[in-house]
């Protein structure tokens, strides 16, 4: 038996990490700037997250959402605490694509319309309404086009006002800065006005703070830089640093219907020890403003190198754009020099998510690597 054969791989077979380092078989170091597509938040195998996860494994590592989860609580009010969403409710997930996939479907039970209004260039996961929504033709099966889905340009309003004022839309479903599209992101008077029309037509406004969340961006959700309040917040990837867990953030309006959400796996034990882990580490080691001040010396950096055009993003969710593809560039940053980065739609574009405990010495490493090659 052989595995499916989906991923293009690199020759590099990853053992061991600490912090931004990661070791392969063969006792190699390499700088990671891309923390496994925004999942390492804290660091590689911190000690006090390693602890933790270990302490309740050997406890108790699993049991059903049939009984009482103390630690599904202590979740929920330590996020809503920190991330200031105060009294949004939590459902918990275990993916990314699971959390959008959840958030849509909330959304048509409680407007209970089938319509949804995405973005172009967007991308919400690989599950059946959320790859929908997703601008990605090639990843969207036959089976996928039974859900109804309008596009428009992220910062066209009319547009929206035209597609909503039909009145068929549960859900708008937006990630503020868009990822694997290219860290692209609208203007405040723009996500405002998004917010306006879709109480003006009572349609759901879905944030998708996977990537963005979670104090990637400086601010603890990239919403927040624009003063919005979604109906909804999907989150994952730096929620448990590496551990597979998600979720959605459900505004107090909403209420909750036995039967209408619900998972076997999500907010697990292990998973939510993980994720309390972060929360303590980002708090404890103020990892927000470590983003703010790297990602301020990032930019500065930035102006020195040739070929770029601009850089894209904010906080340590950032882009790299060039007037070339970037490609040959990567392989190079990677195997003569040690360093990942990561890729996007946009070919000429290299995505920097390391993790939130990158230091300034890390980000001289990278460009003097980057200067050598260009």
């Amino acid at each position: 038996m052989s595995l499916f054969d989906v991923y293009p791989l690199f020759d590099i077979t990853p053992v061991k990490a600490k912090d931004v380092y990661v070791y392969d078989d063969q006792g190699r170091e390499y700088l990671d700037l891309y923390g496994g597509h925004a999942v390492i938040s804290i660091g590689h195998s911190h000690p006090q997250y390693v602890k933790a996860v270990s302490d309740q494994v050997a406890k108790l590592g699993f049991y059903s959402n049939a009984i009482q989860n103390p630690l599904q609580e202590a979740l929920a009010q330590q996020l809503v605490q920190i991330s200031g969403c105060t009294d949004y409710q939590l459902f918990l997930c275990n993916s990314g694509a699971e959390a959008n996939e959840n958030a849509l479907k909330l959304a048509s039970f409680v407007t209970g319309k089938s319509k949804v209004l995405a973005f172009k260039n967007s991308f919400h996961g690989r599950t059946s309404a959320a790859v929908a929504a997703t601008d990605s033709p090639k990843i969207v099966a036959p089976l996928n086009g039974q859900h109804q889905v309008d596009f428009v340009a992220l910062g066209d309003l009319q547009g929206v006002d035209t597609i909503l004022k039909a009145g068929e839309t549960c859900a708008v479903i937006v990630e503020v800065i868009q990822g694997v599209g290219g860290l692209d992101e609208s203007t405040t008077e723009f996500y405002q006005g998004l917010a306006e029309l879709c109480k003006t037509y009572g349609v759901l406004f879905i944030a998708d703070e996977v990537q963005s969340g979670f104090g990637r961006t400086g601010d603890f959700f990239a919403f927040q830089k624009h003063k919005i309040e979604p109906d909804i917040i999907s989150l994952a990837k730096g929620m448990g640093n590496g551990f597979p867990i998600g979720g959605i953030l459900i505004h107090p309006d909403i209420k909750a219907v036995y039967g209408m959400l619900g998972t076997t796996f999500g907010g697990n034990h292990l998973a939510c020890s993980a994720s309390l882990s972060v929360l303590k580490v980002m708090e404890d080691e103020d990892l927000m403003a470590n983003a703010m001040e790297v990602s301020a010396y990032f930019l500065e950096k930035a102006k020195e190198l040739p070929g770029l055009k601009q850089v894209k993003g904010r906080g340590l969710m950032l882009g790299l754009e060039f007037d070339f593809k970037v490609g040959d560039l990567r392989k190079k940053l990677i195997y003569q020099h040690q360093i990942f980065t990561g890729s996007a739609n946009n070919p000429n574009l290299i995505r920097i998510l390391p993790p939130l405990t990158v230091k300034k010495s890390h980000i001289d490493q990278f460009f003097n690597a980057l200067k050598a090659e260009l």
